[in-house]
């Protein structure tokens, strides 16, 4: 359980930030442990972090339902915090309790062509799913709003203000990272301080007054799901972090396999058989080993072949659910610390709004 005091992330001279979110799903799952999670806290370690509840975000797409927010919310920080995240050295908040991220989005918005957010490719891949996959109507419900499209400019206005100088992202998130700089850089030649600002200009280049992040490239391992695809709520194949162990044995032991073993005594191929992808995931080259050689000859059955994986995943979640506990008992502690991190954020993205808006001349009145 944390102390009470918090605040100790403070940057240090030198110290480079962090910036990154996650929307807010509720509990979280295996896929975001091995995805996410365990890279904050190696990152928490390094640098000043700012991690955030990007529940603006969750309205680009579940807007009307609110449902969404409040139980989710405080669901999700339970296991951040239970998974290691440390609050006195990273400021865990909600997005949109810090309003300088919507006063920020709004004047980047003035100066961002359109053809940029259009360009964006996760919004073309997207629309297109959606054609694919829903009715014209529903379509139309769903992507055809100002905020679906200008969601990569709120990402920037995130990160921008708070100055991060890394984002930690996998590689299909790198260009929006890249629309981030390049918003960053046009802002700065169009307001920098000093000679230099104005788009005609040819002078010195002006100094900087937001700065362009850098991608943190990450590895994200796909966590393989009970069914063999990419772990996720949407299939319906995940095994959440707070799930109870008797739950998380009958899920395993249920997961299909190879289907030519239909016989204890009939042989198998691993590669066929999405258990094989847990054993690459939890299982040491010697159980893998085990694993191949005794599926192929037949010599080990599916349920022997699964009680590697079942103790291993018990073994991992049963430390986080014990420190998720006290917080379950006592949501309060939760709310509090969110409630701090989101002092720290406001202060941090006020330093900056605070620049922004004389570097535009809107307060020099």
């Amino acid at each position: 359980m944390p102390s009470k005091k918090q605040g100790s992330n403070t940057q240090q001279p030198g110290q480079q930030r962090v910036l990154s979110g996650m929307r807010p799903t509720g509990r979280l799952h295996l896929g975001h442990l091995h995805g996410v999670l365990n890279n904050w806290l190696r990152l928490q370690e390094e640098y000043e972090c700012f991690f955030f509840v990007a529940d603006w975000h969750a309205l680009t797409t579940h807007y009307g339902d609110s449902s969404i927010f409040e139980d989710n919310v405080l669901d999700m920080v339970i296991d951040w915090l239970a998974a290691g995240v440390d609050p006195e050295k990273a400021a865990l908040f909600v997005q949109s309790r810090v309003p300088q991220h919507a006063e920020l989005h709004l004047l980047l918005s003035m100066v961002t062509p359109l053809s940029w957010l259009e360009r964006v490719p996760s919004y073309k891949e997207i629309r297109e799913q959606h054609k694919q996959q829903h009715s014209q109507q529903d379509r139309q419900q769903k992507l055809d709003t100002y905020g679906f499209l200008g969601y990569p400019l709120l990402q920037a206005a995130d990160i921008l203000i708070y100055r991060a100088d890394h984002v930690p992202v996998g590689e299909d998130q790198v260009p929006h990272v890249e629309l981030t700089r390049e918003i960053a850089r046009r802002f700065n030649h169009l307001y920098g301080r000093g000679p230099g600002n104005g788009e005609s200009s040819s002078e010195k280049p002006a100094e900087a007054i937001l700065t362009e992040p850098k991608s943190l490239l990450t590895a994200a391992p796909k966590m393989p799901g009970l069914d063999g695809q990419k772990m996720s709520k949407s299939y319906g194949n995940t095994i959440s972090l707070r799930e109870p162990t008797d739950s998380v044995v009958k899920k395993i032991k249920t997961m299909p396999t190879d289907p030519a073993r239909v016989r204890r005594s009939d042989p198998g191929d691993p590669e066929k058989c999405p258990v094989w992808q847990l054993h690459q995931v939890y299982s040491d080259r010697k159980t893998q080993d085990w694993v191949m050689q005794g599926c192929r000859s037949a010599d080990i059955g599916c349920i022997e072949c699964k009680q590697p994986v079942i103790d291993r995943v018990a073994a991992e979640l049963a430390p986080i659910q014990a420190a998720a506990q006290p917080y379950e008992k006592d949501p309060q502690q939760v709310k509090d610390i969110i409630a701090r991190g989101c002092q720290q954020a406001q202060a941090a993205a006020q330093e900056t709004l605070t620049e922004v808006r004389q570097a535009i001349g809107i307060t020099r009145w």
